[in-house]
């Protein structure tokens, strides 16, 4: 199980999206300084603005992510299921480009942080595992008809 190449992907794909739930995604900027826009929410002036639902989509993708490496008997349910993944993190992207169009207002300029590229890197770790496990399944189906 470990030393296939997919399983290393998904591993990296677990970890970068844990460290893109604990670091800022960006920053807004105004006279009273400089608030991070992390995936729980945001803090300006004393007032927390929840955006709990991009931690849930991180979370729920971390799970899938792991999940899938343990489905390594299953090739075919193991694609879809990192397929499913990746759907999530696109979801991702479009849940924080709406709580970016609500939070934003004209006191305020947004500047982006280097977390918020970890999804699209997972995103893009999750094909190199889909053409991995792809090649797997033709193997062990080659070997099959040998027998």
């Amino acid at each position: 199980m470990i030393q296939r190449i997919q399983t290393v992907y998904l591993l990296i794909v677990a970890g970068l999206l844990i460290t893109a739930m604990c670091m800022p995604i960006g920053y807004f900027i105004d006279t009273m300084g400089e608030h991070p826009f992390k995936a729980l929410g945001l803090e300006i002036n004393d007032a927390f603005q929840s955006t709990w639902g991009l931690f849930g989509i991180l979370m729920l993708s971390t799970i899938v992510a792991v999940a899938t490496i343990f489905l390594y008997k299953n090739r075919m349910l193991q694609i879809r299921m990192t397929i499913f993944n990746s759907l999530l993190l696109v979801g991702y992207y479009i849940a924080a480009l709406a709580f970016y169009f609500a939070l934003k207002n004209d006191a305020n300029m947004f500047q982006v942080g280097w977390a918020l590229c970890l999804p699209l890197i997972s995103i893009i770790l999750n094909i190199l595992a889909v053409r991995a496990i792809g090649r797997d399944e033709v193997m062990v189906k080659a070997a099959d008809r040998l027998r």
